[in-house]
This record gives structure tokens, C-alpha cells and sequence, in this order.
């Protein structure tokens, strides 16, 4: 067997883009080169890999067991490079981190820069979605971390607990909820709503946390971004749940209001997510204890 890895190369390209012309255009080569390569590992291998459905190629169970493996093993080749072209000191490389809209938005621009700041060699590349698209970016192979605001159900998937985050029910600075010195569970049923859409961390657990304490929502639109929402609570367009964290200069500026509800738990956690079965590189490795170690502040 001469496997080699350029397959390995090819093999990890196609099972991410699902096509074999666009995995040519990420690795600079020639679609018949691609569909070469491929075909060669499939025989060396004894397997089939891919599924076509049309114009797509589909990862069965034989490549889904495989791709975790060749992703590790390219990962390792790279650091070998890294530690015999004298750089074994500095830490290099492409990370990619998967973070759902909240934390993407307003903590990982200050843990990214920071984390640079120290280690100028490394290169991070963000993917911004809600709590499901990470999910299954990472199921994919797609991203190295992923952080996230709601809940995942995958077992491959390792989920940590990372730090706390306070969410609040807003309004707009002129919205008669506004000038109440107390606002009661009648007052929030009666109330317009904007919420995220479904699949949403954010919503997801402001669901969980009204199940039995709210009869009905009026639900008057649904925004996939944060700031929209933003937007159109301080439009006076409806009141909504945010995190804290997002909401920290509308607040200080007095656009936005931070509602007091305390009959309603509206404490979440915010989770780090590693796939089982990925290779954790040295960069991954310091970039986790980094993660660990910042004390942002989410006020």
C-alpha cells in the first residue's frame, strides 16, 4: 500500500465540499487530478467513500469513519513541518473557530485579539451562525472549536461548560414597559415579540426557561441576527430577549432597557465543543487554555 498524502489531501477536500470541482478550486489542481486521487485511495483502501446524488458527492459510513482519521493525520504532518523548520517555538498555523452569533459577535473579536497579540504566527478564521450551524460545521470537519449559547445533542460532540451569561428581557427606552417599576408575567403575555429564529441558542433557552411560567407568546416577527432585533426593539416594534452581553452599549447609551423579571430564570451557559474524534494540535490545545483563562467580562 503507498497511500499518500495528497489523497489524504483530496479525500478531506471532497468530503467538505461535497463536489469535486470545487474541491479542485480549493487545492489549486485539476478536476481530473482530483478525481483521480480519489479513485486511487478508494482502490488502495478496498472502500467506497462517497454516495452520488446527483452532481454531489455524499459521505457514506466508510468515509465518515475515515475522515476524522485523515483530518489527524494531515494535522499532525503539518505540526512535524512546523517543528523541523525551526519554528517549534512559536506557535503557527490556521485555526478555525465556529462560534454561534452571540458569543461570535461580542467576546471572540477581544479573545482573538488578545490571543494574536501573544502569538502573532497564528492565523484564525471565524465562522459566525446560530447553535445549529455550528453544530453541524463541526460535525463536518469544518471548524477545529466551536462555541455555542445553547444546547448540543450529538454524542461525538465533547461539550464543556465555558463561562455564564445573563440574559434579560428588553425594551425600547420610550416602551410603556419601560416606565414600570415592576412588570408582571400578564404584561409580557400582552406584549408584542421579536425572537430569534428556530435553531437559535438564544431562543432555545428562552423558551426552556418560560415553559410553565407564561401561557402564550404574541410573537410578531422572527430575526435570524442579533442586531436586527437590536434594532427593532429600540424601533419600538415589539421586546425581546438578549443577552447582556450584547446589549451593554444600547443600555449604557439608555436605546435599550434591561426589564426585571424575577420570576423567570434567564441564567445560561455558554459551551466549548470539540469533535471526539479530531486530533487537537498544539494550537488548538493553547488556544482552549487561553479561552479558559479570559476573564471578559460579559457586562
Amino acid at each position: 500500500m503507498s497511500m499518500t498524502f495528497r489523497q489524504l489531501e483530496v479525500f478531506v477536500a471532497v468530503a467538505k465540499t461535497g463536489n469535486v470541482t470545487r474541491a479542485a478550486e480549493v487545492l489549486r489542481i485539476s478536476q481530473s487530478a482530483v478525481s483521480m486521487s480519489l479513485a486511487e485511495l478508494e482502490r488502495l483502501l478496498g472502500e467506497k467513500f462517497f454516495d452520488r446524488r446527483g452532481k454531489r458527492l455524499v459521505m457514506n459510513d466508510q468515509g465518515r469513519a475515515l475522515i476524522p482519521k485523515a483530518v489527524g493525520v494531515l494535522a499532525q504532518a503539518a505540526e512535524i513541518e512546523t517543528f523541523f523548520s525551526g519554528r517549534n517555538d512559536r506557535l503557527t498555523g490556521l485555526l478555525r473557530v465556529g462560534a454561534s452569533s452571540t458569543i461570535g459577535n461580542y467576546l471572540m473579536p477581544r479573545i482573538f485579539g488578545d490571543f494574536t497579540a501573544s502569538y502573532a504566527d497564528a492565523r484564525i478564521a471565524l465562522d459566525v451562525g446560530n447553535t445549529e450551524h455550528i453544530v453541524q460545521e463541526l460535525l463536518r470537519f469544518n471548524i477545529d472549536i466551536g462555541f455555542i449559547e445553547g444546547l448540543c445533542h450529538q454524542p461525538t460532540i465533547e461539550t464543556i461548560p465555558w463561562r455564564r451569561d445573563d440574559l434579560a428581557i428588553h425594551v425600547g427606552a420610550e416602551h410603556p414597559l419601560a416606565q414600570q417599576k415592576s412588570v408582571t408575567a400578564d404584561d409580557l403575555c400582552q406584549a408584542r415579540w421579536i425572537l430569534r429564529e428556530q435553531g437559535s441558542g438564544t431562543r432555545e433557552i428562552f423558551e426552556a426557561a418560560l415553559a410553565g411560567k407564561l401561557d402564550s407568546l404574541r410573537v410578531a416577527l422572527e430575526l435570524g441576527n442579533t442586531e436586527a432585533i437590536k434594532e427593532a426593539v429600540e424601533a419600538g416594534l415589539g421586546i425581546s430577549c438578549l443577552s447582556l452581553l450584547a446589549t451593554r452599549r444600547a443600555r449604557l447609551s439608555g436605546a435599550l432597557v434591561a426589564l426585571k423579571t424575577p420570576f423567570i430564570d434567564l441564567q445560561r451557559n455558554f459551551y466549548l465543543l470539540l469533535h471526539r474524534e479530531k486530533y487537537q494540535t498544539r494550537l488548538l490545545r493553547r488556544f482552549m487554555a487561553f479561552c479558559e483563562e479570559s476573564t471578559l467580562g460579559v457586562r
